[in-house]
């Protein structure tokens, strides 16, 4: 039964967002009556967790099968020391239990699997993807498109992070051009996962944090403007990130937000994918793939003709560029498409290769180009290995 009151108790804890309008008691009420199912508690989760605790998400659930470990503790702020070997999913409903008392949380201290995963996730009104598990974000994708289930996306690389809403209702506008889909009915769904990522990699192009590492700061900037969203999606406030991906660099501290359409076959993608059983793609794919800053050089020295995409902004483009190469910053991509050929290899590059990797499966996803290649390591590879005397930042 929703709630149509908050206790005075919760008046005072929430005093800060009852005083902002564009919340006030109704957007708190709704806040309340929010059913959010987080999965994954590690370094996306524990801020997401912080948060929507904080701000009165009514019903939270809590899905990770691991325990915490030493290594997670530079990035993953809920735990302590002491608590390492311990399930985290229990060990971080303690501390949010402690933080607000108020909220109603279920704990799963298992594994999201074809199994399990349409029970749990059609119990919760909005679902989190705070995995690193590529297997995890497809089913969680599939599962949501197929039950109707916005979810909000985040990963995080080194020192790069991306955050997306999926899947989320898009109400018409109203007259006063707004499109709250607390007054407006929904014409629409937004893009999905598959409609930027629609293969499941295979075992090579899948990154490894063990190896690559990641910024302990990153996944708490990133998990909070998940956390954000989440409360935009409730409240029925602002802008969401329902058809744009939103991609941080926190060395530079740029971000771009590049828009995204649903694809036509997204319904039937997901149908495909949860009979699949989630095998990785084989490497034949005809998905974007990797050229190392040795092959590329290698290549043009043999004179092949090779369209070099530069997709930074001006600034890194003015600093260092490859010879030729032409600048389409991420966010001009969308406009500038007829630019890009489809008759010749195409190697997009960026700093390190995650933005452009980015660009490269948004092009292969969004316009079906299939002569993609991603710069493996980006131009700062390619000052190292290649060309020593160019400029690096």
């Amino acid at each position: 039964m929703e709630s149509t009151t908050l206790l005075p108790t919760e008046q005072q804890r929430y005093q800060k967002h009852l005083n902002l309008p564009e919340i006030g008691p109704e957007g708190q009420l709704r806040l309340k009556n929010a059913r959010v199912l987080v999965v994954g508690a590690g370094g996306l989760g524990c801020p997401v967790l912080l948060y929507l605790t904080a701000a009165g998400v009514g019903k939270i659930g809590v899905v990770d099968p691991d325990v915490v470990d030493m290594s997670n503790l530079q990035r993953q702020v809920l735990y302590t020391t002491d608590e390492v070997g311990k399930p985290k999913a229990k060990i971080a409903v303690s501390h949010l239990m402690r933080l607000n008392p108020e909220i109603q949380f279920n704990t799963y201290t298992l594994a999201l699997d074809i199994s399990n995963a349409r029970s749990i996730i059609e119990e919760y009104d909005i679902v989190v993807d705070c995995t690193d598990n590529f297997k995890v974000r497809y089913l969680v994708n599939d599962v949501c498109v197929t039950v109707g289930k916005p979810f909000v996306y985040g990963a995080i690389h080194r020192f790069e992070g991306q955050v997306a809403v999926l899947n989320a209702p898009i109400p018409a506008p109203s007259s006063d051009g707004t499109s709250d889909d607390r007054k407006n009915p929904t014409v629409r769904r937004g893009p999905t996962y598959r409609c930027l990522f629609p293969e499941y990699p295979n075992d090579i192009e899948i990154p490894n944090c063990n190896d690559t590492g990641v910024l302990g700061v990153l996944p708490g900037v990133i998990g909070t403007l998940q956390a954000n969203e989440v409360i935009k999606l409730i409240t029925g406030i602002g802008q969401p990130l329902n058809e744009h991906l939103l991609m941080m660099d926190l060395l530079s501290m740029q971000q771009q937000k590049i828009k995204v359409k649903r694809r036509t076959d997204a319904d039937e993608l997901a149908r495909q994918g949860l009979a699949s059983g989630y095998r990785p793609a084989t490497a034949t794919s005809t998905g974007p793939q990797k050229m190392s800053a040795r092959d590329l050089a290698d290549r043009l020295a043999r004179g092949e003709s090779i369209f070099l995409l530069d997709v930074r902004e001006r600034p890194e483009y003015d600093l260092c560029h490859l010879e030729q190469a032409v600048l389409i910053p991420i966010g001009m991509i969308p406009n500038n498409r007829k630019r890009i050929p489809t008759d010749r290899p195409v190697v997009v590059y960026c700093h390190h290769g995650i933005r452009s990797a980015n660009v490269a499966n948004y092009l292969y996803a969004q316009e079906g180009l299939t002569n993609l290649y991603n710069l493996e390591g980006g131009i700062d590879a390619w000052a190292r290995e290649i060309e020593p005397e160019m400029a690096v930042y």
